[in-house]
């Protein structure tokens, strides 16, 4: 699945105009940017995923296209898409990238798979 390149350009914006420092990763068919080490938003499509205190959850789903983020069928709390039709204005744009910076610091890090030595026979 290709990601919306103009999305791109306009989240990668708002994170420059707040001097943010962050590292982009494609994943899972789209682009994640990631903030200390954290997934913080990405795009998926059209739509933008963000990951956002669990206990801000089910206020973010009343907001308009705003829908639970479901890769495996079942919903993952602390984290939403944003339809288009969410992310139309910068306003809104902004005010969805800010509540993901604001939870970002207290959210956990993803854990590393553990590598297994490579033996030689």
């Amino acid at each position: 699945m290709a990601y919306n390149e103009r999305l791109a350009a306009r989240v990668r914006k708002e994170f420059a105009t707040r001097a943010t420092e962050l590292e982009e990763k494609r994943m899972m068919g789209g682009l994640c940017f990631m903030v200390g080490g954290k997934m913080c938003v990405g795009i998926a499509g059209d739509r933008l995923m963000v990951r956002l205190d669990p206990a801000m959850y089910e206020a973010a789903l009343t907001r308009p296209g705003c829908v639970p983020m479901d890769f495996t069928g079942r919903p993952m709390r602390g984290f939403v898409f944003v339809e288009p039709e969410g992310t139309k204005s910068a306003a809104n744009l902004q005010s969805w990238i800010r509540l993901a910076l604001e939870y970002n610091p207290r959210a956990k890090s993803s854990r590393r798979l553990k590598t297994k030595p490579n033996r030689k026979k």
